[in-house]
C-alpha cells in the first residue's frame, strides 16, 4: 500500500448530496489534505435508471461551493464495467469465484420455507464440477469461507468481528454481464490507490464482505473507519421533517460555506473543547480517533453561532462573493455594480452582528436602498411632526460637520440636547429617515458609509 494518504468520497448520483454525505466528503478531505495526501472523487454511477446527470452536476456543485477540492479527474464507476468484470473472472480462475446456475425462483422457493428464514442461500453450485455446468445464463459468487470470522479493523468502531456463517456467497457479476455495486467498489479502491475508506457506519456490514474479496485478491485492505450517522434535533434519523437535509439547501439559507465547515467538522469530531476554527487549524487537528461512536445531532442553534463568528472575520471581498452565491442559490436577484460597490463599503460595520447571509443583507438595506426611501410601517411612528422638525435641524447642524464619527456625534447630541432629549429618541427618526427601518446598525455607521451628500438627502426628504 503506498505511503502517501489516498482518500476519496463515493456518492451515487440519484438525487440530492445529502449533509451527512456532504459532512463525510469533508472528513475526507480533511484528513488528506493535513497529510499532504490525495482526495479523489467517484461517481458511483452504477444504478443507471436512478442516476442522472443532474444529480451529478448537483453534487460537483455542491462541493465547489463547500470548498472540498479534489484530485485528479472525476471517476465514473460505470465507465470501469469492463475492469469490473475483469476482475470477477480473475477470482472465477483463481477457484476463490464460482458460477451460480441457481434460478432466481429456486432462491425464493429456498426463502419461504420457514426453516430458512434468516439463513444465507447455499448455492449448490459452489463445489460443483464444472462438467456438470448447464448451457445456461449464470452469476459469479464470491466463494466466500463458511468457516471462520472476518475482523473488521475500524479506527472508529473498533475491531468488529463478524461470523463467516453469517455472511453469503455475495454475487460479483449478474447473468447479463454487469458487475455489483459490492465488487465495483472493491476494484475501484483498489485500482484508485485508496488508503483509507472514511464513510458512514451503515456501511459496516459492508465492510466485511468487501474484505473477502480484497483477500481473495491478495490486496491490500485499506484502513476502514465507518462514522456515526448524523440524528435530527430530537436525536431520531435525519429526514425531511427535520428541516434541510440536501446541502444545497443550507447555502440557500444563507449560511457561510466556511462556517459550514467548521460546524460539520466539529459535527460528531472533536478537538478538545475548540468549537470555532479555521481551515488551516481543522486540517491540522483533523484525526480519525476524535470522531465519535455515537451519532452527531444537528443543532441550527450552534451552526447560526459558528457561521457568525465566521461571517465576522471573513474578507469583505470573500463575504461579497458568498452572498452572490447565496443570492444565486436561493433564487433572488443579482447584486447590481453599484449594489457590490456599495455593500462592499458596508460590509466591515455589518458583519460582526449577523449569523446568516440573509441577518447580514438585511442590516445593509440601508445602504441598497434608493430614494425615495421606502419607511416601513413600525419605522414611520417616530415620524411624527416634532421628530420632523428635529431632522430639519439636524440637517442644517450636518451641512457644514467634518464627516468624521466624532463630529457627527457632537452635531446630533447638540441638537439632542437643545431639545432635552436623549440620543435614542433622536436615533428613531434619523433611522426611520435613512433606512425605512426600526431595526439598524448604528446611526454613525450608516451616515458614514452614505457619505455627506446620500445622508443630508435622506433626512431631507423626511424632514418638515
Amino acid at each position: 500500500m503506498s505511503d502517501q494518504i489516498v482518500t476519496r468520497f463515493a456518492p451515487s448520483p440519484t438525487g440530492y448530496l445529502h449533509i451527512g454525505g456532504a459532512r463525510t466528503a469533508l472528513f475526507n478531505w480533511l484528513y488528506a489534505r493535513g497529510r499532504g495526501g490525495k482526495f479523489l472523487l467517484r461517481i458511483e454511477d452504477t444504478d443507471r435508471e436512478r442516476s442522472t446527470p443532474e444529480a451529478t452536476a448537483a453534487i460537483l456543485k455542491g462541493l465547489d461551493w463547500l470548498g472540498l477540492d479534489h484530485d485528479g479527474e472525476v471517476v465514473s464507476q460505470a465507465a470501469g464495467a469492463a475492469r469490473h468484470a475483469e476482475v470477477a473472472h480473475q477470482m472465477l480462475e483463481a477457484g476463490k469465484a464460482y458460477k451460480c446456475f441457481s434460478t432466481q425462483e429456486e432462491i425464493a422457493a429456498f426463502r419461504e420455507q420457514p426453516e430458512n428464514k434468516n439463513k444465507m442461500f447455499p448455492s449448490p453450485w459452489r463445489d460443483a464440477d464444472p462438467s456438470s455446468h448447464p448451457d445456461a445464463p449464470y452469476v459469479i459468487r464470491l466463494k466466500a469461507p463458511r468457516e471462520g470470522e472476518t475482523v473488521i479493523r475500524d479506527a472508529v468502531q473498533g475491531d468488529v468481528t463478524i461470523r463467516n456463517d453469517q455472511l453469503d456467497d455475495m454475487i460479483c457479476l449478474r447473468s447479463d454481464g454487469t458487475p455489483t455495486y459490492m465488487l465495483a467498489v472493491v476494484v475501484d479502491d483498489h485500482d484508485m490507490g485508496v488508503t483509507h475508506v472514511i464513510r458512514g457506519d451503515d456501511h459496516l456490514v459492508n465492510a466485511a464482505r468487501q474484505i473477502q474479496v480484497y483477500q481473495a485478491m491478495g490486496w491490500d485492505v485499506p484502513v476502514f473507519a465507518h462514522i456515526p450517522l448524523i440524528h435530527g434535533p430530537d436525536g431520531k434519523k435525519l429526514s425531511k421533517r427535520h428541516g434541510a437535509v440536501g446541502l444545497e439547501q443550507y447555502q440557500a439559507m444563507g449560511y457561510p460555506a466556511p462556517g459550514m465547515r467548521n460546524y460539520l467538522a466539529r459535527l460528531g469530531w472533536s478537538h478538545g473543547d475548540d468549537e470555532f476554527f479555521t481551515d488551516e487549524q481543522a486540517k491540522e487537528w483533523f484525526d480519525l480517533a476524535g470522531i465519535g461512536k455515537s451519532p452527531a445531532r444537528l443543532d441550527f442553534k450552534k451552526l447560526e453561532n459558528i457561521c457568525g463568528q465566521h461571517i465576522a472575520v471573513t474578507d469583505e471581498a470573500e463575504l461579497l462573493h458568498e452572498i452572490e452565491g447565496y443570492l444565486a442559490a436561493a433564487e433572488k436577484p443579482p447584486l447590481s455594480e453599484t449594489e457590490r460597490h456599495e455593500l462592499l463599503k458596508a460590509l466591515p460595520i455589518m458583519k460582526g452582528s449577523a449569523k446568516t447571509l440573509p441577518q447580514l443583507l438585511e442590516k445593509a438595506h440601508f445602504v441598497l436602498a434608493q430614494r425615495p426611501i421606502e419607511i416601513e410601517e413600525k419605522a414611520a411612528k417616530a415620524l411624527d411632526a416634532v421628530s420632523r422638525g428635529i431632522l430639519k435641524q439636524l440637517t442644517f447642524a450636518l451641512q457644514h460637520a467634518n464627516w468624521s464619527r466624532e463630529e457627527l456625534e457632537a452635531a446630533v447630541g447638540q441638537v439632542a440636547e437643545a431639545h432635552g432629549l436623549g440620543l435614542g429618541k433622536v436615533a428613531a427618526p434619523m433611522r426611520a429617515a435613512l433606512a425605512g427601518r426600526s431595526a439598524t446598525p448604528s446611526v454613525f455607521d450608516m451616515m458614514l458609509v452614505l457619505g455627506r451628500e446620500e445622508t443630508l438627502a435622506r433626512l431631507d426628504d423626511q424632514a418638515a
